[in-house]
């Protein structure tokens, strides 16, 4: 039978230190630095240092995918949970560091063409 949740521990909580663990296991590899161009789509510019983290597997087969800010500590604020049409698939990119303006802005560039993302904003702690 399985366990009950702890009712003192919030919701999703084992989800943000499970993501925490891997970003601090992980090496960050910044590949497209922000006011780079994309390789194959040089029309589209980085608005935020994009990257993955090394060791790490998402479904496209690479790393997982990050938008890295301007806030230091580089911790998780949140994720940007996306759908690609074209692709037909769904992953999550992580937001280390991220204002609320740079968040948006990661966010902004997710929902064109035939992507749709949803921004999951980690909760401040309970204490």
């Amino acid at each position: 039978m399985p366990s009950r949740p702890d009712p003192l521990v919030p919701e999703g909580a084992r989800f943000w230190a499970s993501l925490d663990a891997l970003v601090a296991s992980a090496t960050l590899v910044i590949d497209r630095p922000r006011g780079s161009a994309h390789p194959r789509f040089p029309e589209f510019v980085y608005p935020l240092d994009y990257g993955y983290l090394e060791g790490t597997s998402a479904c496209d087969g690479g790393g997982i995918d990050v938008w890295v800010g301007s806030i230091c500590p580089r911790e998780v604020v949140g994720v940007l949970a996306c759908a690609d049409l074209a692709k037909r698939d769904a992953e999550i990119k992580v937001l280390l560091g991220c204002s609320r303006q740079e968040a948006l802005l990661a966010l902004h560039t997710h929902n064109t063409g035939s992507q749709g993302a949803t921004l999951i904003w980690r909760a401040a702690p309970l204490m």
